[in-house]
């Protein structure tokens, strides 16, 4: 007897915490609720809503924040792949725009839906009391003009069909690398936490070197690769290679003096050598006499050209000879 007390207490310790997890949000997706989808559904927006319908399925299938909804049973239940496995959850921690889906988008309506409106949500507190009423009290009223943008569909799930279909353990890498939306409603994050569903990181960027990159050399540093230009006529040529200081010791002659030849500059004489005397220098020569051109000749050659007389010399000279004349006669 006392056995049977033991395994009896035992029982109800499990299914309280049964109960306890399904009220703390989705149940381990560990339930087959006999929905067995060989290919990827056809998805189609509510009108108004965050939530995709499948019209072609005879099932209450739907999809919102990233996540698949199936109500069957009188139970939801939801997954993060398409066909399952599915995690059960509980009335209470039920997305309030999965409770706000109108009656005309369940394609396998219950018989308790019978009477209700179709554009209007399913009436959930006739059906689950009114100590869940009071709890999510408001849950039918909301600016109907500023509902969230749908989350986008996981598309990538279309190539694992049949066969392919993946494993669970294989479902939540595949899952965190190719689909990297953030859910917004608080009992879809808490599941992708507990299931170790993560957003898909971001590409790395390469990382930079420690080592500064080495800066460029100015301009004046680079070396001249192209072909010196040809020596200017009139002067010896200075290579470019030569560094300034050898180009200094390169001796250049004088220019020679005018009149005579050029004399050649000499450095200092080394220690200990006797100096030698210059050269006399030469002395330079008269130029001769320009000659006259035969047109500034005169015809009469003996003759010399008298210098020009003033006006008084030439009557001077008048009067002499007017005087000779007089006394030869």
């Amino acid at each position: 007897m006392r056995y049977a007390l033991i395994v009896l207490w035992m029982l109800l310790c499990s299914v309280t915490s049964a109960i306890a997890q399904v009220s703390i949000g989705i149940g381990l997706p560990n339930v087959s609720i006999g929905i067995n989808l060989p290919l990827f559904p056809e998805l189609v927006p509510v009108p108004g809503y965050p939530v995709y319908y499948a019209p072609r399925l005879n099932s209450n299938y739907f999809f919102y924040d990233g996540m698949y909804w199936v109500y069957q049973g009188d139970n939801w239940y939801a997954s993060s792949w398409y066909n399952g496995p599915w995690g059960l959850v509980g009335p209470e921690v039920v997305p309030l725009f999965i409770l706000r889906i109108p009656v005309r988008y369940y394609r396998y309506p219950p018989v308790y839906f019978r009477g209700w409106r179709a554009d209007a949500p399913p009436r959930w507190g006739e059906h689950w009391g009114h100590e869940w009423e009071q709890r999510r009290s408001g849950w039918d009223r909301w600016n109907r003009s500023a509902a969230p943008a749908p989350a986008p569909l996981p598309t990538y799930q279309r190539q694992y069909s049949g066969d392919r279909y993946p494993r669970v353990e294989q479902q939540q890498a595949l899952h965190s690398q190719n689909y990297r939306y953030q859910p917004r409603d608080t009992v879809v994050r808490q599941h992708y936490k507990e299931q170790g569903i993560q957003r898909a990181p971001a590409p790395s960027q390469p990382k930079r070197q420690a080592e500064p990159q080495q800066r460029s050399p100015k301009p004046q540093a680079i070396e001249r690769s192209t072909p010196p230009s040809p020596p200017q006529q009139g002067g010896p040529a200075v290579p470019r290679s030569q560094p300034p200081q050898a180009a200094e010791r390169v001796q250049r002659p004088a220019p020679p003096p005018q009149g005579g030849p050029a004399v050649q500059r000499q450095g200092p004489p080394p220690q200990g050598a006797v100096p030698r005397e210059p050269p006399p220098r030469a002395v330079p020569r008269e130029p001769p006499p320009p000659r006259a051109s035969q047109k500034n000749i005169p015809q009469d050659r003996g003759a010399l050209q008298e210098p020009r007389r003033t006006q008084g010399q030439e009557k001077d000279r008048k009067k002499g000879e007017e005087r000779d004349q007089d006394r030869n006669r």
